[in-house]
């Protein structure tokens, strides 16, 4: 087992890796940018290092300023957790040049799956359905030929992205130059890669991700599904699991699927697998994420699994601590991002939490960096807590995840919270019955990027 995994990123999934880390008997640093130099993973943390200003360039995304971090403190490990480096090739190949262990994926499988056409062919070649789609397009004619063949409408992607960014759906001919060239922008400032590519765009889907964990040795196991389907333009809001919407039969194709993908991919260490259903039950592949995910406590709830000690335990050469047969599933959970955000227009919300109390009771996990007299910064994602609620079944998890809302208290910020209540009190939603435009109804546009 490691001595000591520095810790790059900030926020809730700093401290959930401190707890695995203190868990473990694991020594942790917290590598920070100055606005975050009051926060709770640096108070918790045994060690921490300043490396760099607010700016995410400056600091979460320097990987010299990371790599320095490491090797002044002696940590034989760096866990990037999820978004800023999370599946940076670049990296993991400085860690391996340095002889400190990236916690994540081999370098070349995060290249082959941070290239999503790359992607796309491998899985299809290990025997996954790909939603048909092209190579990366360099430029608007290669564009038009590329929506001809496959038909409108199509959604451009960023070949290096994810999380909704370059990203845009094309309904028409006549607006796919600015699309493409706004998805070119957009992939070049967030991914620092400009390069896209079209798939066909499937209306209305629901969008399923499946948890696969794998060691050195060949043993790989999934954890079941999630259910992200409730998004609002291609980020996801509320998850759950079990998914409603998947039967028996199609859940157990579904993860004999991804597992032997995974293997087939050389995979090692965590991972999920995100599909589009279509609404005649037909499943296509979309992305593999070699990172851990934000909404990962709704699995460990029903299953018992501690995801976060399984990536560092498999990381360090210990293997998996569980075989397919161990898995097994109680209950229901749902999750709800509350982020610092208008509930309506979704516009950020930064600034200073006077009061911030989340009630517990059965059932309730909350995963949070926040407090009272915290600053939510306008520098970074707006995610203020993830609150996961558990039950026997669906319906007592959606009771239980209302009622701890409802006696939230959240002042200083505006919050998704109200959003959240009416989602679970909508009547499709209790019955099963929604795709990616439910939001819609909610707040018209929600569901797309234009």
């Amino acid at each position: 087992m490691f001595k000591k995994i520095l810790i790059a990123n900030r926020g809730e999934i700093a401290l959930r890796i401190i707890y695995a880390c203190r868990e473990l008997g694991v020594k942790t640093v917290v590598a920070h940018s100055q606005a975050d130099e009051h926060s709770l993973p640096v108070r918790f943390a045994d060690e921490e290092v300043c490396i760099g200003p607010a700016s995410s360039q400056d600091s979460y995304l320097n990987v010299p300023a990371v790599i320095t971090a490491a090797e002044i403190t002696g940590a034989d490990a760096i866990h990037p957790g999820y978004g800023f480096l999370a599946e940076s090739a670049y990296l993991a190949e400085a860690c391996d040049a340095c002889r400190i262990t990236f916690i994540g994926p081999s370098v070349d499988v995060l290249r082959l799956l941070g290239d999503k056409s790359r992607a796309r062919r491998a899985m299809r070649k290990a025997g996954l359905p790909v939603v048909p789609g092209s190579e990366s397009v360099e430029d608007v004619a290669a564009a038009r030929r590329a929506a001809r063949r496959l038909g409108y409408p199509v959604i451009i992607k960023a070949t290096s992205g994810g999380g909704g960014r370059g990203m845009r759906v094309v309904w028409n001919a006549d607006d796919l130059q600015d699309a493409f060239l706004t998805a070119r922008r957009e992939a070049e400032a967030a991914f620092g890669d400009a390069r896209v590519y079209l798939e066909i765009y499937v209306e209305e889907p629901r969008h399923i991700e499946f948890q696969i964990l794998a060691d050195e040795d060949g043993a790989t196991v999934h954890l079941g599904e999630r259910e992200c389907t409730i998004q609002r333009r291609h980020q996801k809001v509320l998850e759950e699991t079990p998914s409603i919407g998947l039967s028996d039969r199609v859940r157990q194709r579904m993860g004999k699927l991804v597992t032997k993908a995974a293997r087939a991919v050389g995979y090692v260490n965590i991972g999920t697998f995100e599909f589009l259903v279509d609404r005649r039950g037909r499943f296509y592949f979309m992305e593999a994420n070699a990172r851990l995910q934000v909404e990962h406590p709704i699995t460990e709830m029903v299953t018992g699994v501690d995801i976060v000690k399984e990536q560092i335990r498999i990381a360090a050469g210990d293997g998996l601590s569980i075989r397919q047969a161990d898995v097994h599933h109680t209950g229901h959970a749902i999750e709800c991002r509350v982020n610092a955000e208008h509930p309506e227009t979704f516009a950020p919300s930064p600034g200073l939490i006077r009061t911030f109390s989340l009630p517990g009771g059965p059932g309730i996990r909350v995963d949070t960096f926040a407090h009272t007299d915290c600053t939510v910064s306008p520098h970074y994602d707006s995610l203020v807590a993830k609150v996961i609620a558990h039950g026997r079944d669906r319906p007592e998890a959606i009771d239980r995840m209302r009622r701890t809302l409802e006696m939230t208290v959240i002042e200083g910020v505006e919050t998704t919270i109200p959003l959240h209540l009416r989602i679970l009190e909508d009547r499709d939603f209790l019955d099963g019955r929604f795709t990616t435009a439910f939001l819609e109804r909610f707040v018209p546009g929600a569901a797309s990027m234009s």
